[in-house]
């Protein structure tokens, strides 16, 4: 009864009158919270509202094709444009492939490699640590000319020495080259997934590992029980990142483009909308650019209640 009357009494109290001490209060409220909601405000939420806005217009010229242009309202047209445009469809399926085999690759081969530098037979495991994260430390354009001079046929000494075995791969040609763009990705980001898992790894209780080895199990029986379970959600974690990563696939495919003609100027969503906006068809370059997104979102966000209803079940 007491305690009701109070929270009626603070009720019809009314708000808390305005103090010099609510003021230094809300003043270091904000001094804590500007530094963050600034810097997020100017390059994460104001290019995704302009990119909307934008993608509501179109560009009409008057006086014909050589006249001059200006831009109109047009609604959702340009995302109509984007769903009926066959680039975009056959860059989104091309990217849908490319994720479905090479990032389930990379994981496991990331997560062999963990594993294995976690195990007590593992030696030098700060260096083979190094070794391994190396490859994404080099800046993307600098890996894929790198292996694009690997992939050549007039320079590269890997398909010399294949040539001269009696076996010579087109890898920049059109049944290998995203299977090659693959390749570059798995060697480029399977040590930063690496490190991931191996640092979950290591966060896992020795107790645990003890208990296993009271009860008999062996290394593989271990891995396989004890370490891979419990390492589940740093697993859901590099799994996420790889499907929005390949969805944003741009650097490998656009150095190829350069030394491939099977890598088109819309070989991916990214590579089109960038593209486009060269052209400076800005709406329909922004209409790519949110529908790219959108499709990020609902993919990485579909995984994971996938992956939440399974260890749930």
């Amino acid at each position: 009864m007491t305690a009701t009357n109070t929270a009626a009494q603070q009720l019809t109290a009314g708000p808390e009158p305005t103090t010099p001490r609510t003021r230094r209060r809300n003043r270091t409220w904000l001094a804590f919270v500007l530094p963050f909601l600034v810097p997020f405000t100017l390059f994460y939420v104001v290019p995704i509202v302009y990119a909307i806005w934008q993608s509501l217009f179109k560009t009409q010229r008057t006086g014909g094709l050589f006249g001059e242009s200006h831009q109109v309202f047009a609604g959702l047209e340009q995302y109509a444009n984007v769903l009926g445009d066959d680039t975009f469809r056959q860059g989104v399926l091309r990217v849908l492939l490319f994720g479905v085999v090479q990032v389930p690759a990379m994981l496991l081969l990331a997560l062999l490699i963990a594993l294995v530098l976690d195990s007590a037979v593992a030696r030098l495991r700060r260096f083979f640590r190094i070794a391994f994260f190396v490859p994404y430390g080099i800046p993307g354009v600098i890996a894929a000319l790198m292996w694009a001079f690997l992939y050549s046929p007039q320079l590269s000494p890997v398909v010399d020495l294949l040539n001269k075995v009696g076996t010579a791969p087109d890898f920049l040609g059109a049944n290998l080259i995203l299977w090659s763009i693959a390749n570059v990705v798995t060697w480029t980001y399977t040590g930063y997934n690496m490190l991931i898992i191996f640092s979950a790894l290591q966060a896992l209780p020795q107790e645990v590992y003890e208990a296993a080895r009271v009860d008999g199990a062996g290394a593989l029986r271990t891995a396989w029980s004890i370490k891979i379970p419990m390492v589940r959600p740093a697993l859901v974690l590099t799994a996420v990142f790889s499907i929005i990563g390949t969805l944003q696939l741009f650097t490998e495919p656009v150095v190829f483009q350069a030394i491939s003609t099977n890598v088109t100027s819309g070989y991916t969503p990214n590579m089109q909308a960038y593209a486009v906006a060269a052209a400076n068809n800005y709406p329909f370059s922004a209409a790519l650019s949110v529908m790219l997104a959108l499709a990020t979102f609902i993919l990485s966000f579909g995984f994971l209640r996938l992956t939440q209803r399974r260890a749930a079940a």
